[in-house]
């Protein structure tokens, strides 16, 4: 069995995730490909995430594409908020639903014990579809005739028992709105999926984040139990070892580039995918950078691609300026196109300020 090396296990996801080579797809193909763009930070996180993978984007393109309903912010993968095309969130939502509910008894079961769940569901409904509203709102409502219940704990229940979208502007470039909510069905005109498979979710996984294990796709989505849909499909998929020894799958199909193969320098968006939807992250982490780059209090902050790894990070200030700070000293070459991939996000987000590459730290 082959033995793919770290290196080329960073190739493989940076050419699927667009980080090798910016693509000429439409943002809504983009979103669809990836699985969804990690979306809880509002509202710059899905606008650079794209920018970094695509030739030609302005943000006013995302931002009609979430007015008009082609794509919408749900909780999802991990029970976090992403940012998804219309039809993966009628499959992927109820496919999530466990991860869902495990988040609902973890955090919340001891507030919510002996409550009529169901019916919990069935009057934020209402509440919702009447009107969007946010949590705030729809917690203080549900309480009123369940007055020895916390309106927190309650709002997010609804979050974990319905698919619950935010609608606009929240997530808008430029412009900015509470997070309210009312259901997908509701908002998009049409039921969730009955039964969605789990198998596409698995190769729909690898096309994006591949070649990975069952580890590595309870990491991506929060859900257990799919080794044994990744053994149902594996004569379908080939398979390979890491320098590690563990057992890899992949699509046959799937892009695995030579290990030499040029990685341009990127600026990853913040709170992005691809440093998020693996158990062993070291393909493009480093192993000693992963607390420089994943906060304790749970920000991931936008990270610089050097030679296809994470060299250093890097902002957007208030002052609309790009800071880059490198944790290696960046040779000539890397540096300009650190200096020119920052000028890139300031273009694009209209900014008049300047570039700062930081000394290595």
């Amino acid at each position: 069995m082959r033995v793919l090396s770290t290196r080329e296990l960073g190739r493989a996801l940076l050419a699927r995730q667009h980080l090798l080579a910016r693509t000429d797809l439409e943002p809504a193909e983009v979103i669809h490909h990836l699985g969804g763009l990690q979306a809880q930070a509002v509202p710059q996180p899905p606008y650079l995430g794209l920018l970094s993978r695509l030739d030609a984007f302005s943000p006013e393109r995302l931002s009609a594409l979430i007015e008009q309903r082609a794509v919408v912010r749900i909780a999802l993968q991990r029970g976090t908020i992403h940012l998804v095309t219309a039809e993966d969130c009628r499959t992927l939502r109820p496919l999530l639903q466990p991860v869902l509910d495990q988040a609902l008894r973890t955090t919340y079961g001891k507030r919510l014990a002996g409550l009529d769940l169901d019916a919990l569901a069935g009057e934020a409904r209402a509440l919702v579809e009447a009107q969007p509203r946010t949590f705030q709102q729809l917690g203080a409502l549900l309480a009123a005739s369940r007055p020895d219940r916390d309106p927190a704990a309650l709002a997010q229940a609804a979050r974990c028992l319905l698919p619950l979208v935010q609608v606009p502007p929240r997530g808008l470039w430029g412009r900015s709105g509470p997070a309210a909510h009312t259901t997908a069905e509701a908002w998009l005109g049409r039921p969730m999926d009955p039964a969605p498979a789990p198998d596409r979710l698995v190769l729909r996984y690898l096309a994006a984040f591949g070649p990975a294990d069952a580890a590595d796709l309870r990491k991506w989505c929060g859900l257990t139990g799919l080794g044994p849909v990744l053994g149902r499909l594996a004569p379908r998929l080939l398979t390979f070892r890491d320098e590690r020894g563990r057992l890899l799958y992949d699509l046959p199909e799937a892009p695995r580039p030579e290990p030499d193969v040029p990685a341009p320098v990127r600026l990853v968006a913040p709170f992005d995918n691809l440093l998020l939807s693996h158990a062993d992250r070291s393909r493009v982490l480093p192993e000693e950078y992963k607390g420089r780059v994943m906060t304790r209090n749970g920000l991931v902050l936008g990270t610089l691609l050097v030679d296809g790894l994470i060299a250093g990070t890097w902002r957007l200030t208030g002052e609309q300026e790009v800071v880059v700070q490198p944790f290696v000293r960046l040779a000539r070459a890397d540096r300009e196109a650190a200096e020119a991939e920052a000028r890139r996000v300031l273009t694009f987000a209209g900014a008049g300020g300047a570039v700062r590459i930081e000394a290595a730290t």
